[in-house]
């Protein structure tokens, strides 16, 4: 679990495709300063751009990851040469403030930018997602996880097919999609609070259905409506 407020952004080093095993690594160097390795073990969970991925080696400044195939299938990270810069954070602890919204690390689908407008020192970015489904858990005002930082979405029109995100000045500097430009990709996680939320409702519908109970306060709904309009 993490909560999309980005530690730190590391460097991509190497991105092996052939290593001996036929899978695929990752290696990521961090600033001199950076002391994000400095509690790391064997098997913790780092995300990189939103990506939850297991360290498999680590030194001081570096560390690698093991990358699978439906990984990359899903995710921008196949796309990474050496000298990208990618961002990067820690599984939370239990005495984690919660700075942004819970993220898992497990990524939905990717999102192109398609606009990048300057509004006084901030700039509103517009993506159109490659899974057009994920759109039902985007709403005005919600969070979403972009490369792996939580964002409040501002604007969102479903029959397009995009939403926007605005960043101010100073998560420009602390996070790598302000250097994006138009037609790169980004990694996207929907809220999985509204995923929980649908899948209770349809459990709940679906139970009605099968008890033969209908939905009594839709139709009560409908009936009302119906009387205003011929009033």
């Amino acid at each position: 679990m993490f909560t999309g407020i980005v530690e730190e952004i590391g460097e991509v080093t190497t991105l092996n495709t052939a290593s001996p095993d036929g899978g695929t690594t990752l290696t990521i160097t961090l600033p001199p300063t950076s002391t994000l390795l400095s509690d790391c073990h064997l098997g913790d969970s780092i995300a990189i751009n939103g990506v939850c991925l297991t360290v498999t080696t680590f030194l001081p400044q570096s560390f690698t990851v093991g990358i699978a195939p439906e990984t990359l299938r899903l995710t921008n990270l196949g796309s990474l040469t050496p000298s990208s810069r990618v961002n990067l954070e820690r599984a939370v602890r239990a005495d984690t403030r919660m700075g942004g919204h819970f993220v898992q690390g497990h990524v939905d689908t990717t999102a192109t930018i398609l606009s990048k407008i300057p509004d006084g020192n901030a700039i509103t970015f517009r993506f159109a997602p490659k899974n057009k489904d994920v759109l039902r858990y985007v709403v005005y005002k919600g969070f979403i996880a972009l490369d792996g930082a939580s964002l409040t979405v501002t604007k969102v029109n479903d029959e397009e097919g995009w939403w926007e995100v605005m960043l101010i000045a100073y998560t420009q500097e602390k996070i790598v999609t302000a250097a994006k430009g138009v037609g790169e990709t980004v990694n996207v996680e929907v809220d999985m609070t509204a995923k929980y939320v649908e899948k209770s409702i349809q459990g709940y519908l679906a139970g009605m259905m099968e008890d033969g109970q209908g939905f009594p306060w839709l139709q009560k709904m409908v009936e009302k409506i119906v009387a205003q309009g011929f009033s």
